[in-house]
């Protein structure tokens, strides 16, 4: 069976809680804490900066998943790193040159990879395989939390996976194949079936009176 995860978004947690919020999940059972980042020049947002992320790491025992929503990514990459995140992804399209932002971010200790939006294709892959630790497939698009899930993401989880496994035969290297936006207890089965094994939720568990039980379910669904 794989190991799968289950990476609860603090963009949808009550930010005037968020220490309080991001124990509350991780005692839910959270493998890792999903961390957008947003500058109101890639997507139409703002969130959570540097500042915010050390603040949370020393009240955290997993994994800061740190989602890059801006641009340009090099600058910021360092700030991260010193503020305690594990993972830090980006936007291709939001970087001069990818392969530098994946070394950068690799060279600092940290796990790196790419975001791909839903209408951007996996061709950006192709030549930094080598580089990468995750690939994040957006099933919505990126800005805001509580969105409905693009069916067609699918597809594209199906396809990246193929990438991944033929990779992995041939070196022997991990990759995780992560999925971020409308993922609910309702279809993170079929997520799962087409590749996937690390799943963002926000809404889907912050909105919700009893974060375990949701976890749990979730769970329960990806045994099936």
């Amino acid at each position: 069976m794989p190991n799968f995860r289950i990476a609860p978004s603090l963009l949808s947690a009550d930010f005037s809680r968020l220490g309080e919020e991001m124990q509350s999940v991780i005692a839910a059972g959270a493998d890792l804490i999903h961390f957008d980042v947003m500058d109101n020049h890639y997507v139409p947002n703002i969130s959570f900066g540097p500042l915010v992320c050390e603040a949370i790491r020393p009240h955290t025992r997993v994994p800061i998943d740190v989602h890059l929503m801006v641009t340009p990514v090099d600058r910021i990459i360092p700030d991260f790193v010193r503020a305690g995140a594990d993972i830090i992804t980006f936007h291709p399209e939001a970087a001069d040159h990818v392969d530098r932002s994946l070394g950068l971010i690799r060279d600092s200790g940290c796990k790196a990879g790419l975001v791909f939006n839903p209408a951007t294709p996996l061709h950006h892959l192709n030549y930094v395989m080598d580089k990468i630790d995750v690939i994040l497939l957006m099933s919505v698009n990126p800005g805001f939390g509580g969105q409905s899930f693009i069916p067609a993401t699918l597809e594209k989880a199906r396809a990246a996976r193929a990438r991944i496994d033929e990779y992995t035969a041939r070196t022997g290297r991990e990759i995780w194949l992560e999925i971020d936006g409308g993922v609910k207890v309702d279809n993170i089965r079929a997520i799962a079936a087409a590749g996937v094994d690390t799943f963002v939720a926000g809404s889907a568990i912050f909105g919700q009176p009893d974060y375990a039980a949701i976890i749990d379910a979730m769970r329960e669904e990806l045994k099936k």
